[in-house]
């Protein structure tokens, strides 16, 4: 169940890239914001709407195969490398750096997520994709499962030289409608992107629940001080204050949530 916030106290919790929960296998390498998998923590399980948010490195020829996934919102942003994506839908695509993409589960669907060892070019490559995953319930149970992506490398600017634009990467929220790259199946949510020059400096959204997370690089957050790469503020009733990216630039992912589940999924 998700409900709007009654009265919250202002806060914010520093999550850092170190105390996260690891999982090692032979052909991935993931670290985990939340609890996931065998790795439970009854006291960390989401926050806001956000179940998941998986920072996964996958080595070349190898993923995940057909598995199953129902009633949930997935958003894959890729960092390196790219990431080949089949469902049982029909639906096919690549997922490389700046390509906004969302896959609802809905009533049910299977896919895999591999790094197929070819650029888009089409020659072959030894190169890791290393993305990160984030799941969030759908706001209506039972959809029909959909699928959409699309590139956004023109609004964030080059990787090395961002355009410190915070961009809506995926929004169901009435506020963002007009700017979101893409849809995703929760009204009271908004994922924002941003690749920041040294020094570059954007204020994070205003809202009930705020999940930054550092991609890569490393900045200051306002009031609060720095936060590495795989460094996460955990935003109550907060929102507002400015990030700076610091001397080699920084590239962050923020939820801006407007409710919050109140049972588990």
């Amino acid at each position: 169940m998700v409900s709007s916030p009654p009265k919250l106290v202002p806060q914010v919790d520093v999550r850092r890239a170190g105390d996260r929960k690891h999982t090692e296998l032979e052909w991935l390498s993931s670290r985990h914001s939340f609890s996931f998998g065998r790795h439970f923590d009854p006291s960390n399980t989401h926050f806001g709407l956000l179940l998941v948010s998986n920072d996964d490195v996958v080595k070349p020829g190898m993923g995940c195969e057909t598995h199953p996934h129902r009633d949930m919102e997935i958003v894959t942003w890729v960092l390196e490398g790219s990431l080949v994506h089949e469902d049982s839908k029909g639906n096919l695509g690549v997922i490389y750096p700046g390509l906004a993409q969302r896959m609802s589960a809905g009533t049910g669907i299977k896919h895999s997520e591999k790094n197929d060892s070819w650029r888009l070019d089409g020659e072959p490559h030894d190169q890791d994709v290393h993305f990160v995953q984030m799941w969030m319930p759908a706001d209506t149970r039972s959809i029909d499962p959909s699928y959409q992506q699309r590139d956004i490398n023109a609004e964030l600017g080059p990787v090395d030289a961002g355009s410190g634009e915070l961009v809506v990467v995926a929004s169901g929220m009435e506020a963002h409608r007009d700017r979101s790259a893409i849809s995703i199946g929760h009204q009271h949510a908004a994922l924002h992107a941003a690749r920041l020059q040294p020094g570059a400096s954007v204020d994070v959204p205003a809202a009930a629940f705020v999940h930054l997370y550092v991609a890569r690089g490393a900045v200051d957050l306002e009031d609060t001080g720095p936060l590495d790469t795989g460094d996460a503020a955990r935003l109550t009733a907060a929102g507002g204050q400015r990030i700076t990216a610091a001397s080699g630039g920084a590239e962050v992912l923020v939820w801006e949530m407007a409710a919050r589940l109140t049972t588990p999924q």
